[in-house]
């Protein structure tokens, strides 16, 4: 049970692109793990989603997805918040006050905007520059005291605490400063098609061979390990000067919690077909009780929709309480 005593948390998962393996192991694992220590709020952030084009039935029907997709994970709405955003109004109301006290110059210079506006010139939305205020938002609305990211965001947490502190000083202490809270150094799940590229949920929407998806049924599962690249040679070992054999050796071994010793014994004198074949059995068997859990919730929509209001009406209050402080510290409203 979540007492007030523990630390709360604010993690985000955007409802755009396919879970896949990489996101299972290097992120979902470790929130359900978190759920029984932490205070943990996790939204499922379709406001920054459309920060580009989305297909509003598309949108819609992959929140949904995501919000189940996250419990047959293991993630527990007894012990976490767990609620769409755009349902809390707060957190878009919050984003506006932050950005009356944050300076353009700190959003343009973020390095995923600069990446991303540059890829779309002119048609770059204000949403695409505003993104890492609206994060913000998310954060502070629940006092959180730590948020859990990937390297890749470690730059907007760092916005969040400079902003955080910038109001404060103009308008007395209002939010707690959070703290980064990088994963513990694991395995890096690699793309199939590229094993030099970190599995990436943007590039698998774009390259049907790229990523293993949570959802993907056995049968596509083999078929893109089949076609997974491998290395010259023939040797089967980890070995980093050799990418594409020991990203599958990785995947195996995640799946089958065996020593890299005895899988490298296991696959002795043995080809790649015989090493893709293998590992595909392993993760169809790995990613089975998800697959099962799933498919249980996809058959109750109305118990989904129901965790989602309340995880809701279990976020909202401190959300309501934070903007209004903000509010009264601002003089409006």
């Amino acid at each position: 049970m979540i007492t007030e005593t523990r630390k709360r948390v604010f993690s985000g998962i955007q409802p755009s692109g396919d879970l896949h393996i990489g996101n299972y192991i290097g992120a979902l694992r470790n929130w359900v793990r978190m759920q029984d220590e932490r205070d943990c709020h996790l939204g499922i952030v379709d406001l920054h989603a459309i920060s580009v084009w989305q297909d509003p039935a598309e949108l819609h029907k992959a929140s949904r997805q995501v919000a189940m997709l996250l419990m047959a994970c293991g993630i527990d709405p007894g012990k976490v918040k767990l609620f769409i955003q755009s349902h809390i109004s707060e957190h878009a109301e919050l984003c506006w006050l932050l950005n009356c006290v944050t300076p353009v110059s700190w959003l343009q210079r973020m390095t995923q905007y600069k990446s991303k506006s540059e890829a779309q010139k002119e048609t770059a939305s204000t949403g695409l520059l505003d993104y890492p205020v609206l994060q913000a938002a998310d954060i502070l609305i629940y006092q959180s005291h730590y948020v859990p990211v990937g390297e890749d965001q470690k730059q907007h947490v760092e916005l969040t605490r400079a902003i955080a502190r910038r109001f404060n000083n103009l308008y007395g202490e209002t939010f707690i400063i959070p703290q980064v809270e990088l994963p513990p150094v694991g395995a890096r799940i690699m793309g199939l098609d590229d094993p030099t590229v970190k599995m990436s949920k943007s590039i698998g929407g774009q390259r049907k061979g790229h990523a293993l998806r949570l959802l993907d049924p056995p049968d596509v599962l083999r078929k893109k390990m089949r076609k997974a690249v491998t290395d010259p040679g023939t040797e089967i070992k980890f070995d980093p000067s050799r990418p594409g054999v020991t990203n599958l050796l990785t995947i195996y071994q995640i799946c089958t919690e065996q020593e890299k010793t005895a899988i490298e014994a296991h696959f002795e004198g043995k080809g790649y077909a015989a090493l893709k074949g293998e590992v595909a059995d392993a993760v169809i068997e790995f990613l089975r009780p998800v697959r099962e859990r799933y498919a249980q919730l996809e058959a109750e929509p109305g118990y989904v929709e129901g965790i989602l209001r309340q995880g809701v009406e279990k976020a909202r209050p401190l959300a309501i309480q934070t903007l209004q402080t903000a509010k009264d510290q601002m003089g409006v409203g």
